[in-house]
């Protein structure tokens, strides 16, 4: 009897925990459209990452000076990568262009680009200066890397609940005529 009880505590308290935890929704230009949010109010809206990015590139020798990555030895080769991992919290720094979002994980204000796929439902996946079969060309910082074709898939996620909670305030003017 001692057992059960245990194992129904457990059971309620993982039920209570998961519970609080945010529920992710991929940001789709659906969401976008429907919600019709602005600039400074998608400002106001946490972003995760739904899977892991991986960025790398050579580096040379008169390249000293690594910023947040890592370097490694790959084939003879010197190579600086960086990780983004699932879940990493990202924020809207602009819009470089309609439906284009530069979401920045990092306090450096470096950003990756996001956008919706036709080929993936609308969500908003991250873009890419070239994709290739095997690889992507994307400008980070001021430096350019490569990520596998899997990043392609990468999309932005946001906690709707959260999400619908920015508060805005609209006001219709109705005008003013003369003498009243």
């Amino acid at each position: 009897m001692m057992k059960s009880n245990y194992f129904l505590a457990a059971v309620v308290g993982l039920l209570f925990l998961s519970s609080c935890s945010p529920r992710l929704t991929p940001f789709t230009q659906r969401m976008y459209d429907e919600y019709s949010w602005s600039d400074s109010e998608l400002k106001r809206i946490q972003f995760y990452l739904s899977d892991d990015i991986r960025l790398s590139r050579d580096v040379g020798s008169e390249d000293s000076q690594i910023k947040g990555g890592k370097i490694r030895v790959k084939d003879g080769r010197k190579v600086e990568e960086i990780k983004f991992k699932k879940g990493t919290p990202g924020v809207l720094i602009y819009t470089p262009k309609e439906n284009r979002f530069a979401i920045s994980f990092d306090s450096d204000d470096r950003y990756l680009v996001f956008g919706p796929s036709k080929q993936y439902g609308g969500k908003y996946t991250l873009r890419a200066k070239d994709w290739k079969k095997q690889y992507g060309k994307i400008t980070y910082g001021e430096k350019v890397y490569f990520t596998d074709n899997e990043s392609a898939f990468t999309t932005l996620m946001v906690d709707i609940k959260k999400a619908n909670k920015v508060k805005y305030k609209r006001e219709n003017v109705d005008g003013r005529k003369v003498g009243r």
